[in-house]
């Protein structure tokens, strides 16, 4: 390249860098935090559900307190939380200790302190998959690769979570990078570089501890090297050396991974994983082209009128069409050129070995994991890698894919796609419907979960409260052995006594029948069901009137 082009290509990356950051810092604190996000709240301040109060009637007022910076807390002894109360590894949830240390004092902002490691995480896997797209291809096809990831409505929804998917999707592309490394090497006969190799495996060695799907992509890595050592045509001394360098990474990533392996076996036997159970066979076939679809294109499609939802799935359709055609015209080009093959066939078969034991899962293991759009960070980078990589040389259709993905973010970041489960933000102003009357609401819980989604419920009900003197109060009671449990905890529990009293009942797992038509409190005074104040949003809901 002359000056002139080397200015013009990196200002280009520069660009989609800046581009990337404020779609990812934008609106970051517009959506309330949901089950998971208050999960990693909690392990993050150094806490677990320990400080969350059971079983007794408190001020939504004291939410402030749960969530604080708790300091002095150790990683051992994060880890220690997160291995008995969740089914994660712990490093992430170290890290983001750490960082949200830095920032103390939270503050009120303290949701967009949270979110924000993991968005600048997600700024980190533009610059990475630049690199990995130059090396592998050629100079336009990283700026391309930047673009993609920049404006991918699917890796911004990723930023903006508080949530461990940004920073493996960052690993993994770190790791692909490494990756392509070893396979120019093969190419080339330039034999071992020692530094990329052991910058390689610590890159799986950190991954493996920071999510568990992270193993697939170890797993779809080492098959991707064996492949290609079989088809190089390197020497055989050559080949010797990357054989052994190979057993030696491997070796090292699952010793490294030896003391969390038993922690790793009980979390994989936990109920917690039993809400992925598999519907049918044909299911998971089309949402895996629902969630291809969602990393180039997402327009607003949930809880929108019927017409703008056949127009917007029409346009989806038709966008992913026409971009399907064009990416397969490019990987086909990509694949006959000389200079690209290895490269093109490295990247794909990491993806499709990744999609494989994504199946395998889903049919083999009857887990679902096809229906939850946010678990293709595993291959995401090497799609994404793909995709800019076929469409770099066509000018045209980079700029439409670049329109469609800024339009298709801004609708993620206004909340008006890819919305937060459980709708938290919706339930709490349905629940404030009577903001002058004196609010209760009361969450039967079975495990850890239900009380993560009960404090979402009542972190996006405390601001809509906070501007009135009216008392709102909440409660977390088991449902222990039963749902008829719950009755008879609120006939003894001391609730407030106000003239009137909106009385919310949450029931995960339970049906519209589990609610009887009249609740007797503690003070003596019985509440009456409202017919037409039942909803069902994952989990129903109910009001009564007292």
């Amino acid at each position: 390249m002359t000056k002139s082009q080397r200015y013009l290509h990196y200002l280009s990356f520069a660009g989609a860098i800046a581009l990337g950051t404020i779609l990812r810092f934008w609106h970051l604190e517009l959506k309330p935090l949901w089950m998971d996000e208050v999960i990693t709240a909690l392990f993050s301040l150094g806490k677990g559900y320990s400080y969350v109060p059971l079983d007794v009637v408190f001020s939504l007022k004291q939410l402030q307190a749960i969530f604080t910076f708790q300091p002095g807390v150790s990683c051992p002894q994060i880890a220690h939380t997160v291995a008995t109360e969740s089914t994660h590894p712990p490093l992430f949830f170290c890290w983001m200790y750490v960082w949200l240390g830095w920032m103390s004092p939270l503050g009120k902002e303290w949701v967009t302190t949270l979110r924000s490691l993991p968005a600048l995480f997600g700024v980190g896997g533009i610059i990475v998959i630049y690199y990995v797209n130059r090396i592998a291809f050629f100079p336009i096809a990283g700026i391309t690769a930047a673009l993609c990831m920049a404006v991918s409505p699917f890796a911004v929804y990723l930023s903006q979570e508080a949530r461990h998917y940004t920073l493996p999707m960052l690993l993994i592309s770190l790791a692909l990078l490494g990756l392509v490394q070893i396979q120019q090497d093969l190419e080339h006969q330039r034999g071992i570089r020692f530094w990329v190799w052991l910058g390689w495996a610590s890159v799986n060695c950190i991954g493996v501890y920071v999510h568990y799907f992270f193993i697939l992509a170890v797993i779809a890595q080492i098959t991707t090297v064996v492949v290609l050592l079989y088809w190089s045509r390197a020497n055989i001394l050559n080949k010797q050396k990357i054989w052994l360098a190979l057993v030696l990474s491997i070796s090292g990533i699952v010793i490294s991974f030896l003391p969390w392996f038993l922690v790793m076996l009980t979390h994989s036997r936990h109920s917690a994983t039993d809400w992925l159970e598999q519907t049918n066979y044909i299911t998971p076939l089309y949402e895996t082209l629902v969630d291809w679809l969602l990393m180039v294109i997402i327009l607003p499609v949930e809880n929108q009128p019927l017409p703008i939802v056949m127009i917007c799935g029409l346009l989806m359709i038709l966008f992913g069409i026409w971009i399907g055609w064009q990416v397969a015209q490019g990987l086909k080009h990509l694949w006959q050129a000389p200079s690209t093959h290895l490269a093109t066939f490295t990247l794909l078969s990491f993806s499709v070995c990744v999609l494989i034991e994504f199946f395998g899962i889903v049919y083999f293991l009857k887990k679902d994991v096809m229906a939850i759009p946010r678990y293709n960070f595993v291959y995401y980078p090497s799609f994404c890698a793909l995709i800019a990589a076929s469409l770099s040389r066509i000018p045209k259709s980079k700029f439409v894919v670049l329109l469609v993905g800024v339009l298709s973010c801004i609708f993620v970041v206004s909340n008006l796609a890819l919305q937060k489960p459980f709708e938290p933000e919706q339930v709490a102003q349905k629940m404030n419907q009577d903001p002058s009357v004196p609010l209760t609401v009361v969450m039967a819980y079975n495990d850890n979960q239900d009380v993560a989604l009960g404090l979402s419920f009542a972190l996006a009900l405390e601001p809509m409260r906070s501007h009135t003197s009216t008392p709102s109060s909440f409660a977390f009671l088991k449902q222990s052995p039963d749902f008829q449990s719950i009755w008879q905890k609120l006939s003894q529990l001391p609730l407030p006594k106000p003239s009137h009293l909106n009385l919310w009942i949450i029931g995960p797992g339970r049906k519209h029948r589990d609610y009887p038509q009249q609740v007797l409190l503690s003070n003596q005074r019985t509440c009456l069901i409202d017919a037409k104040q039942y909803y069902r949003i994952g989990v129903p809901y109910q009001l009564y009137r007292c």
